[in-house]
């Protein structure tokens, strides 16, 4: 008997493309996947391509038991999609880099790679976890810092409104921090519709 999964924290129904939505990573089900997704040449920037799975649950154990970094797990009408954390900057070394202010949040994600490549995908990941993130009342700004090498995912931050920063150098990368305020957000997705 298989144990019943988180609930989803938020959900969407993106046209053309299906349901898109959030649940709280659970370790015991879901570590076998992050793992498949990690170890790929793709996921080269999360810094795991030669980890076990032993490796991968104990970084995501670290993170369970850390009441300022979350994981969730993404899904994609259903079956697991992509992976998204949610981190309190203040309490993170990207903290150290920029004068953090109430109401900041920073966020990771990790696209799974496709079974079949779907057109608007990975946009459509986004929007659901910008959606989610701003859902809170008490979030203002999403903070980012891709390493300065990712300018696929420098371009898709750009997409969604995120400006960057500055250049700063953290225990694990150099990166650009990078900032997406609501308001740039609804500004990108205004744009973005209008093609």
């Amino acid at each position: 008997m298989t144990r019943a999964l988180p609930e989803p924290a938020y959900r969407r129904l993106v046209p053309g493309l299906g349901t898109v939505g959030l649940r709280p990573f659970d370790l015991a089900e879901d570590v076998t996947t992050l793992h498949g997704w990690v170890t790929q040449p793709y996921a080269r920037y999360w810094g795991l391509l030669d980890a076990s799975v032993a490796d991968v649950h104990a970084e995501y154990l670290r993170i369970e038991q850390n009441p300022h970094h979350h994981a969730f797990l993404g899904e994609h009408d259903g079956r697991p999609a992509f992976l998204m954390e949610r981190y309190e900057p203040a309490y993170d070394a990207v903290g150290q880099t920029f004068d953090v202010a109430p109401g900041d949040v920073g966020m990771h994600v990790l696209v799974g790679p496709p079974v079949t490549p779907v057109p608007g995908f990975t946009a459509a990941v986004f929007e659901t976890i910008m959606d989610y993130l701003f859902s809170d009342p008490l979030v203002d700004r999403v903070v980012v810092e891709p390493d300065v090498r990712n300018l696929k995912i420098q371009a898709l931050n750009e997409r969604m409104g995120f400006r960057k920063h500055s250049v700063v150098q953290l225990p694990d990368k150099q990166a650009w921090l990078s900032f997406c305020t609501r308001d740039q957000y609804a500004d990108a997705l205004r744009m973005n519709e209008a093609g």
